[in-house]
């Protein structure tokens, strides 16, 4: 889990979330969700994806605030 914020300033939280079931390929996503409210206005990214929960969360600890934020703006720009 890691936290940072939009360029509007609005709180989100970077967080992985898992598929369950026998195939490991691709099990763990991206979800950004506003701090606080994790089941409300949250974006899965399911196009962003990892084999093992151990290089999700690596990745995430790893992920720059810019590629957070790139990332955002372009889940936000998907949703309906």
């Amino acid at each position: 889990m890691r936290k940072f914020q939009d360029e509007l300033g609005g709180s989100w939280v970077a967080s992985v979330r898992e598929r369950s079931g026998d195939d490991y390929k691709g099990r763990y996503w991206l979800v950004l969700s506003p701090e606080g409210a994790p089941d409300e206005g949250g974006v899965e990214l399911v196009d962003v994806r990892w084999n093992s929960q151990k290089t999700a969360e690596r990745t995430l600890r790893t992920m720059s605030v810019l590629e957070l934020r790139r990332r955002h703006r372009s889940a936000r720009g998907r949703t309906p």
